[in-house]
C-alpha cells in the first residue's frame, strides 16, 4: 500500500486539511466544558454535543448550497446553542447559562485540541511540502486552534474568504486561485468522504483519514482507489501521511 499511495501522492506540492474532526477532535473539549458548566446537574453532555455540532452541520450544509449565509461558525454556534436552550430537551439549562456563560461556552470550540498524531505529522509534513488549513472555521477560530493545538500551519483559508461554506465549489476553486498550483499538485486531506467527494470534482488529490468522531457508519467502508474505492489515499495517522509524502 505504501508504494502505491507514495506514487499517487508523488506530484502533490500542498495539503489541504479540513480542521473540525480531520485535525481537532472538536467532541473531547467541548463534552468537558459543558460538564463544567453543568456541575450539580446530570445531563447526557455527549448528546447535546453532537445535537450543537449537528446543527452547525445544518447550517453550514444550508449556506453551500445556497452560495450564500453567515460563515461565522462563533456566530451559528451562538444561534444553535441558543435554538436548543427553547427547545423542550434542553431548555431546563437556560437558566443556568446567563449570557456571560454561554459566550464562554461558544469560545470553548476554540480550545479545541489536536488529535495526538496532529502536531507531529504536520510538522513532518511541512519540512518537504505546503501545508494548508481549509476549513468552515471562521479566522479568528481557525488561528485560535491552530495556537491552542500547536498546528504549524503555513497558512489558513477560512470560508470567510469565500462567501460561502464547504462543499461549495467556491471554496475549493479559491483555494487552489490561492495556492497558485494546479489542482493535481494539491490533496485535500478529510474525515470526511463528502468533503473529499466535492475536493476530487476539481481535480484535487484525496487523503482520507477516519477519525473516531466523524464518518460514522461509513468510515470502516472507505477504500482507495488501487482497491476499488474512490479515494487516493487512505492513511490512519498524519505521521504515516508525512512519511509517504
Amino acid at each position: 500500500m505504501s508504494a502505491t499511495a507514495s506514487e499517487a501522492l508523488r506530484d502533490v506540492e500542498a495539503f489541504v486539511f479540513d480542521v473540525f474532526g480531520t485535525t481537532v477532535d472538536w467532541h473531547g473539549n467541548i463534552t468537558r466544558t459543558l460538564a463544567e458548566y453543568g456541575k450539580g446537574t446530570n445531563e447526557d453532555w455527549d448528546t447535546f454535543a453532537k445535537e450543537w455540532r449537528k446543527g452547525y452541520f445544518t447550517h453550514a450544509r444550508a449556506v453551500a448550497e445556497s452560495g450564500e449565509g453567515n460563515t461565522n461558525m462563533d456566530v451559528v454556534h451562538r444561534q444553535v446553542l441558543d435554538s436548543m436552550l427553547e427547545s423542550q430537551r434542553w431548555k431546563h439549562l437556560a437558566s443556568l447559562w446567563d449570557e456571560t456563560k454561554r459566550r464562554e461556552l461558544v469560545l470553548a470550540w476554540h480550545r479545541s485540541d489536536g488529535w495526538p498524531d496532529a502536531t507531529r505529522g504536520l510538522y513532518a509534513l511541512k519540512e518537504k511540502k505546503i501545508v494548508i488549513a481549509l476549513s468552515n472555521g471562521n479566522m479568528r477560530f481557525l488561528i485560535d486552534v491552530a495556537k491552542h493545538a500547536d498546528l504549524p500551519w503555513d497558512a489558513v483559508l477560512s470560508v470567510d474568504l469565500f462567501g460561502t461554506c464547504k462543499p461549495n465549489p467556491r471554496v475549493y476553486q479559491g483555494a487552489l486561485q490561492y495556492l497558485e498550483l494546479a489542482p493535481e499538485k494539491c490533496a485535500m486531506v478529510a474525515a470526511h468522504m463528502w468533503d473529499l467527494e466535492a475536493a476530487s470534482k476539481h481535480g484535487m488529490k484525496t487523503v482520507y483519514i477516519p477519525r473516531p468522531t466523524d464518518d460514522t457508519g461509513i468510515r470502516d467502508k472507505v477504500k482507495t482507489k488501487a482497491e476499488g474505492g474512490q479515494v487516493d489515499v487512505l492513511v490512519d495517522s498524519f505521521e504515516v501521511l508525512g512519511n509517504l509524502a
